[in-house]
């Protein structure tokens, strides 16, 4: 699985230290040195051909176990918000560097949800612990937005603009990762400060969606009742 790789790699990396993944041992990647000397690590590894996967832990699990469907749903949701700072660029946006922040709090969380606490270690936790003071910083940055925003009267539409309505996918994606995650939590498996994170991270994004089509003075679409719009719908004829 691509997604659980690219934790390896970023765990490693941010320790300053591939020694941490133990590469040799697991076959985590294949180290090979060109004709300049030069370690390169490769992506492919083989050792998940047969449909299971290792944890930071050594452990290995299925692909489709809950461990990596959270790895996985974290990963897509990180794609997701780098689509949302293409679109907020061009749109000129001032919260590139908040989603970016964000990107790598995601990664933090796939390296705390890839270390399964009955086979953790106090060593793979003083690594991989997540750090609550980062749902206080989102919680910071959703007050400052609403406090620009109008208040909600109705219930909103995803809509808005191209930037708002990929910050609305990326919110239901964050709430399919909080879903995934909220097993790992309840069976003991990870503790609940990435869970915190990711629900907090969902309303972070709720607010910023509404705040980029305020920037942009885009139109965000109400819920009407069916019938209510059919009605009003036929009364302009």
């Amino acid at each position: 699985m691509r997604g659980i790789k690219v934790f390896r790699l970023a765990l490693a990396w941010n320790r300053r230290s591939v020694s941490h993944l133990d590469v040799s041992r697991r076959n985590y990647a294949d180290v090979v040195t060109s004709g300049q000397q030069t370690n390169r690590i490769r992506i492919y590894t083989k050792t998940g051909d047969a449909g299971t996967s290792s944890t930071f832990t050594g452990e290995r699990r299925r692909k489709d176990d809950d461990v990596f469907e959270s790895l996985g749903t974290t990963d897509e949701l990180s794609c997701l918000l780098g689509i949302v700072r293409e679109f907020a660029a061009d749109a000129g946006h001032n919260f590139d560097s908040h989603l970016e922040q964000i990107q790598c709090l995601l990664q933090d969380v796939g390296s705390a949800l890839a270390t399964p606490l009955p086979y953790a270690r106090k060593s793979h936790l003083d690594k991989t612990r997540f750090d609550p003071h980062h749902v206080k910083m989102l919680e910071d940055q959703i007050d400052r937005m609403e406090d620009q925003l109008p208040a909600l009267q109705n219930f909103i539409l995803p809509s808005g603009g191209k930037t708002a309505v990929f910050i609305h996918y990326a919110r239901a994606v964050c709430r399919r990762a909080e879903r995934a995650v909220t097993s790992l939590v309840l069976n003991g498996q990870v503790d609940g400060e990435p869970l915190k994170f990711l629900n907090r991270l969902s309303d972070y994004l709720f607010v910023l969606a509404r705040y980029a089509a305020m920037k942009e003075q885009k139109v965000e679409k109400i819920y009407i009742r069916p019938q209510q719009a059919s009605s009003n719908k036929m009364s302009t004829h």
